[in-house]
Order: C-alpha cells, then structure tokens, then sequence
C-alpha cells in the first residue's frame, strides 16, 4: 500500500465517496427501511414517521415569531427548559470562548492548511440533495486558494465535514445526552445551503462571519414541495430569499422569521424546522445534531415510544 502523503498522515484522510450502485425499487425501498429502523431505535421512537408527524402537531401551537430570541449562555437545564417550546433561539457568550474562534483565516491556512477537506463545486444548490452532488477532494489549502480565484458563480463551499483538527478546539455544552460529530462549514460570502428541514434538534456555533438564516416552522412542511432525501431529511426547492409564487403558490401560506448570526453566537434550531443559511462574510461554523427525542416532543412521548423506552 502506498503511503499516505504527509499531511494525510497527520490529520487523516477523508473517506472515499461512495459510488452510487443502482438499486432496483425494491432494493431502495428495503435500503430505506432499515435505516428508518436504525434511526428510530436510536431515538428510542416506534418510527420515524410518528417522530415527525408529532413534530409537525406540536408545531401547530406555535404563534408566528417576530425574531428570534437572543438569550445570554445557557446550563443544560436551562437549556431543556427553553428548548422544549419548541422555537429557535440564539445564544451568546458561548462559541466566543472556544480556542477555534481566537484563530484568524490566516492561522487556520497556516496551521491546517494540509488537512484533506471536501468542497462542495458548481451548481451545489440545485443538486444539493442528489447523490451526484459535484464535490472535490483536496486540501485545505488548496480549498482556500481556490476561493481567493473564485470569480463567478457559486463560490466552492466545505460544508458538512467532519474535521477532527479543528473540533479539537472547540468546547461544546452537554445540552444533549447524545449527539453526532460535529460538521463544519467553512467558505466566503455568498455560500448557501439550501432550504431544507433535518428531524433532529441542531446546535449551530458561528465562529467567524455572519450568516442569515430563514426559518420556517414544521406545520408549514406540505406548503414548501418538500423532497424526501431520507427519513431525517427533507429539500425544498422554494427559495424564500428569492420566492417565486408562481411556481410555488402554497408557499405563500407559510410564515418566516430571519436572524443574522454573529461571530462567537450559537443558535438552535429545534428539529423539523425548515431553513436555509447564506453566509454574509467568510465564514467558519460548526454544528452538531442531537441523537435522540427531539425535545420539544418531551410532552408526548407517550405516542412515539418505541416498546420498552
């Protein structure tokens, strides 16, 4: 086996992409199946399905929001608290302490710039939950100067990644009994991850930049022509920045509330909640998902249960 380069053999190599076997029907329908079931075992519901259609009832109580409440840092009860009603929020005096945020973009090329990363190339929005997505594998400085020659278009975007080097230096609260790795997302202004709602609960850190983020409630789900990517996932192709009721004229039906997240701020997005994210500066987030009840569903619990939880 040939040896890995040397800034592979430091920070490690990223996985290789999976290559899309075909898949009869059949076979995709069974595939799904028992991902669902994974997926509610470890969320400790009877399905997935039940999970999110006690997401969208619970939904249904929610006033309109005017903003998005910004709140000074959390401890983990307080935390539960105010997440179990089920509205975003944001919270400041956490992400500004972590080692990550006193980097500068220069820092962060020089000391990382050989870890591999994954930057999302081309039309990314309109083929964001495809599984041809056009990516590149490359390192992270690579990345970056190929940011500094961007001219038109989409600008490349690492978004989703896991990257050891720098969660390393990052100090996330215990607000959940279980999460996911954290995913970082790095790139210039004008990056955008579509609009799309994931059925966990999400910490979002803003580490440097800002970004604007439209949110859109779960009730509002069947007026935003959602499509199915998994039984945790669902795009939209509405683009409330830009909408075009013409096309789209449920989604006149459906109410927005937009925040800018500033450096050092981290914002939750309760499970279910639609929304999309355009960086406003370059930017440097990370986020990380819950891996269990959602809690806004605390309350009913009883009718989403897997036996024996």
């Amino acid at each position: 086996m040939p040896k890995p380069p040397s800034g592979n053999a430091v920070h490690g190599s990223l996985p290789p992409r999976p290559l899309a076997a075909p898949l009869s029907p059949e076979q995709a329908q069974m595939k799904e199946q028992a991902r669902q079931q994974r997926d509610a075992q470890a969320r400790g519901v009877s399905s997935i399905d039940a999970m999110r259609e006690a997401i969208k009832r619970s939904a249904r109580a929610l006033a309109p929001m005017n903003a998005v409440a910004r709140l000074p840092a959390l401890d983990a009860r307080g935390f539960t608290a105010r997440a179990s009603q089920g509205l975003p929020f944001i919270m400041t005096g956490l992400v500004g302490k972590w080692p990550l945020s006193t980097l500068t973009p220069h820092a962060l090329r020089q000391r990382f710039g050989d870890v591999p990363v994954r930057a999302r190339v081309g039309d990314y929005i309109n083929t964001a939950f495809a599984p041809d997505r056009a990516m590149q594998d490359m390192s992270l400085e690579t990345y970056l100067a190929l940011v500094d020659d961007h001219r038109e278009g989409l600008p490349p975007y690492v978004g989703n990644l896991e990257l050891r080097a720098l969660n390393a230096l990052c100090h996330w609260p215990n607000y959940f009994r279980k999460m996911g790795p954290p995913r970082f997302w790095l790139g210039p202004a004008g990056t955008v991850t579509p609009l799309h709602c994931d059925y966990d609960d999400n910490i979002f850190a803003q580490v440097w930049g800002c970004k604007r983020i439209m949110l859109a409630p779960p009730h509002h789900h069947d007026l935003l022509y959602p499509t199915q990517a998994n039984g945790l996932l669902y795009g939209s192709p509405f683009d409330p920045e830009a909408p075009d009721f013409e096309r789209f004229p449920l989604a006149r039906q459906a109410w927005w509330v937009q925040c800018v997240v500033q450096p050092g701020e981290m914002l939750y997005v309760p499970a279910g909640w639609y929304h999309q994210v355009r960086s406003l500066a370059f930017s440097l987030s990370a986020n990380r998902w819950a891996r269990g009840l959602p809690l806004a569903l605390a309350g009913d619990q009883g009718n989403i249960r897997a036996p024996g939880c």
